[in-house]
């Protein structure tokens, strides 16, 4: 990709690679305003959450190269992704925004803390870059996300104007037929009967992932997923620092 440093450059990633649907809806969108680069996992790496590749070497293959536009997939996890593209991939070039998805299925709640789509977005906070999840239904990979494109739009525009606060990264759903934008927080919740037990054909016990998201607060409309089941487009800020700023002085004097 030829440096075109008059052109901002957007660098894009996911958890779902480039055999789904909602990455290459993004990629559309993006290279209206900006120059585009996506790495995207080999593998299909849901739950991978900020996990990295430690005892395996990594390599990237270039699957796409024209103007204003190169794409790698690299077999690793999405943090990968983004580590390896600001570190060797870009150029020396700096992203002006980092955007991750669409993922197919929501990421709301405390699913943020395992989803491989908002790792992107949490990477790319650690090394002050503006970043952005998207995520919306339904899981099919061939999902037209098509009548998406204006939320995505009005949400590029605004972030590449005026930036994000250091640190801090957003996290964005969309319901098929959105009334309109909402910026709400994450709702606080867990799974329950979080594993099936099953049998195989040696009588062999093995567990498949399932369950039920509970919410502690069903009735919180300020929530996130409250308001995209009420038809939101809905914005959680979201930061990498983990500190429990507000608790310092309890904790120093509990244990001082």
């Amino acid at each position: 990709m030829e440096n075109q440093e008059k052109r901002p450059l957007i660098l894009i990633s996911n958890d779902d690679g480039f055999s789904f649907s909602g990455i290459h809806t993004l990629i559309k969108v993006a290279r209206r305003h900006a120059d585009v680069v996506a790495v995207a996992p080999l593998h299909q790496q849901s739950g991978k959450g900020c996990s990295i590749t430690f005892f395996e070497p990594l390599r990237a293959i270039k699957v796409a190269d024209e103007e204003g536009y190169q794409a790698f997939t690299v077999p690793g996890t999405p943090v990968d992704c983004v580590k390896l593209a600001i570190d060797q991939l870009l150029g020396g070039r700096r992203p002006a925004l980092v955007l991750s998805g669409i993922n197919h299925g929501y990421n709301y709640g405390t699913c943020t803390l395992y989803s491989g789509t908002m790792g992107v977005t949490f990477e790319a906070a650690l090394h002050h870059l503006p970043a952005v999840a998207f995520s919306a239904k339904p899981f099919d990979p061939k999902t037209d996300f098509s009548a998406l494109e204006p939320w995505i739009e009005k949400v590029i525009e605004k972030v590449l104007a005026q930036g994000l606060p250091d640190g801090v990264c957003l996290n964005v759903n969309m319901p098929q037929e959105p009334r309109g934008m909402k910026v709400v927080r994450a709702a606080m919740g867990k799974w329950e009967k979080e594993y099936e037990r099953r049998t195989d054909p040696r009588g062999m016990d093995y567990y498949w992932v399932t369950g039920n998201y509970v919410l502690d607060a069903p009735d919180d409309a300020e929530t996130d997923v409250r308001a995209v089941a009420e038809g939101w487009v809905t914005v959680t800020p979201c930061r990498v620092d983990p500190t429990a700023h507000a608790h310092m002085a309890e904790i120093t004097a509990l244990l001082t």
